[in-house]
């Protein structure tokens, strides 16, 4: 089967390879993949500033049906349409899996970067990690359920977006945009969103598209003067980080009101940030930091798209077959693109 490798430590190495088809554990189910999302992170794996196990089939974001079942698995059906978390090879054993927070365990391997993954055919897979989605979705749009259950735990379960919240997100990018989509449906009051002059054919077009109350291009409007003057002074209750910009999170304290909250989502690639630490503290803010998705995100997120509140067709401009993987890639890293979908 043909299958998008990572093939060595480095900038780059990633081809187009002939691969086996994986073999299927009595305790596993094998899925035939029939979408998958290019991800922030396969862009940072590309760069060599993610970790990752080569060689590695890439990606983690997917959707497909279930082909066949191991005989150990009695709650699955060959045709049951689903989606996965990414959380394979947690040992189940350490104080943070005993915990429930398994997605988070030092011994993870998560599909497209700890073991083989989803560009490409057909992948096996333990099935406690899967969730059925409805029929009344596709699996392209099933396929942005992953970054939309990053979005669910860290602005909706951890951040905790609180109804008539004012809630500012930096960066418009496809996390960005799910999240200002995201804290609506949960009630905040206004959501502004920020970017710059690169990101206004599309990114912050699509935002006006989708109805975000403030749209702001910073690089033509002072977008903490204006948050300000949209919060009497006060500042924001909720600010959500998605750039992993470092000037972008340089900026974050500047925004929130005192007791306010900083949710952390974007990753800078290694990047140094200068942060104002005295800043916070005299606001006397909250910093979530945040990686990776719970369980209970799963079936918020698959609702959520279902529902339109999140309309993953809107943020999904891409959809190309496996082979042309490039072409997804360069749009992405040039921002002609949000979601780019890849079908095997």
């Amino acid at each position: 089967m043909l299958a998008l490798v990572k093939t060595e430590k480095g900038v780059g190495n990633i081809e187009l390879r002939d691969v086996p088809e994986p073999a299927m554990q009595p305790d596993q189910v094998l899925i035939e993949i029939k979408a998958a999302g290019i991800c922030g992170t396969d862009i940072h794996i590309m760069h060599d500033n993610f970790p990752y196990w080569p060689p590695v089939i890439m990606g983690h974001e997917f959707a497909g049906e279930i082909i066949d079942v191991g005989n150990e698995v009695k709650e699955w059906q060959v045709g049951d349409r689903v989606v996965g978390e990414p959380h394979t090879k947690a040992c189940g054993k350490c104080y943070l899996c005993r915990t429930g927070n398994i997605q988070i365990c030092p011994e993870k391997r998560s599909p497209g970067w700890g073991i083989d993954g989803a560009f490409t055919k057909y992948l096996a897979y333990p099935p406690h990690l899967l969730h059925r989605i409805p029929d009344s979705m596709t699996f392209e749009e099933a396929a942005l359920v992953e970054p939309t259950a990053n979005i669910v735990t860290d602005v909706l379960e951890r951040a905790k977006v609180e109804p008539e919240d004012f809630v500012v997100v930096l960066g418009p990018g496809p996390i960005g945009l799910t999240a200002a989509m995201a804290a609506k449906a949960e009630g905040a009051r206004e959501v502004m969103i920020t970017g710059t002059d690169a990101d206004e054919a599309l990114r912050l077009k699509t935002a006006r598209e989708l109805g975000i109350d403030h749209v702001i291009n910073l690089q033509k409007q002072d977008p903490v003067a204006r948050c300000m003057e949209l919060t009497g002074g006060r500042g924001a209750d909720l600010l959500v980080e998605c750039s992993g910009a470092p000037p972008a999170i340089a900026s974050t304290v500047q925004y929130i009101r005192k007791l306010g909250r900083i949710c952390a989502v974007g990753l800078t690639g290694k990047r140094p940030v200068q942060f104002d630490w005295d800043a916070a503290q005299a606001k006397v803010c909250t910093i979530i930091f945040n990686m990776s998705t719970f369980y209970t995100s799963w079936d918020r997120a698959i609702s959520l798209i279902a529902s339109g509140k999140v309309n993953a067709k809107a943020l999904t401009t891409h959809i190309l077959p496996l082979e042309k993987w490039q072409e997804g890639f360069d749009a992405i890293e040039n921002m002609t693109a949000l979601k780019v979908v890849l079908i095997p």
